[in-house]
């Protein structure tokens, strides 16, 4: 593993990342959706910088790493963060973890434990994506998800317009939808359909209460993707956790209610 210059890690497979990296103080590490890019986060970084080293990374593939196609699993995402900590060499990290991010969290929770690891924040995601025949709060089932990877296939730019405003409570402006397609259409689409696989069938309930770190659990009351219930199940399941719902927000409070959202989760980094 190396670092090329300020924004760029290569990994131990040859894999490029690009990172964002400003600020001083304890590590905070933003980890993205799927799909998705560290630019969702552009309104932590001022925030955050002021009293934090902030490290915002593009899982492999996405946003402005290398279209690199092979290790689209969440195991290999939680490897490749392992290596990036340990590349900076980062203790006392929060992780952030949105959506997929989170799925990420926990996958290196369990394969590497919490050595270098603070607290977590979870931000709007289950236990699994799955609807398994035990757990009917799942996001998707097979037939949803079967349908989602075809669509992605088909016409991933046309499928991403429609999925995008799902994530939000309030109807986007032309602006901001244009932006985010541009962010999510950077990743191809063979990519896309191997990583909604793999990121929709991992299942951690079984795994939840050995993770005994604190955390933070960031949901949005507005449930046109993920439940609440979610969060609930979450909070019980963790043994060392705390819930905020977001009144106005989707799936996106760090971007919905941003100055809530960074004063809430700044808050309860500092209260630890």
């Amino acid at each position: 593993m190396e670092v090329d210059d300020v924004t760029i890690m290569k990994l131990s497979d040859g894999t490029s990342i690009y990172f964002e990296d400003v600020g001083n103080g304890e590590p905070v590490i933003f980890i993205h959706g799927v799909w998705m890019s560290g630019r969702f986060f552009e309104k932590q970084i001022e925030y955050f910088k002021t009293d934090y080293r902030v490290l915002i990374p593009d899982l492999r593939g996405h946003g402005q790493s290398e279209k690199i196609h092979h290790g689209h699993t969440i195991a290999q995402y939680a490897e490749d963060i392992r290596q990036f900590i340990t590349n900076l060499k980062l203790e006392n990290v929060t992780l952030v973890g949105w959506s997929m991010g989170a799925f990420v969290i926990w996958e290196y929770l369990k394969l590497f434990g919490d050595k270098h690891i603070k607290s977590t924040v979870i931000v709007d995601e289950l236990a699994s994506d799955f609807k398994w025949p035990d757990f009917s709060i799942g996001a998707f089932d097979m037939e949803t998800l079967t349908s989602f990877m075809r669509e992605v296939q088909r016409d991933q730019k046309a499928f991403l317009k429609g999925f995008i405003p799902l994530m939000f409570k309030k109807e986007l402006s032309l602006s901001e939808l244009d932006w985010m397609l541009e962010e999510t259409t950077r990743l191809p689409a063979s990519v896309a359909s191997a990583i909604l696989f793999d990121q929709s069938v991992v299942d951690y309930r079984s795994s939840l209460p050995d993770y005994d770190i604190p955390t933070l659990l960031c949901f949005g009351k507005e449930e046109k993707l993920i439940p609440v219930a979610a969060g609930k199940h979450l909070l019980n399941a963790l043994p060392n956790a705390k819930l905020h719902i977001f009144e106005e927000s989707c799936h996106c409070p760090f971007l919905e209610e941003t100055d809530v959202f960074n004063k809430i989760v700044d808050n309860y980094i500092k209260g630890l």
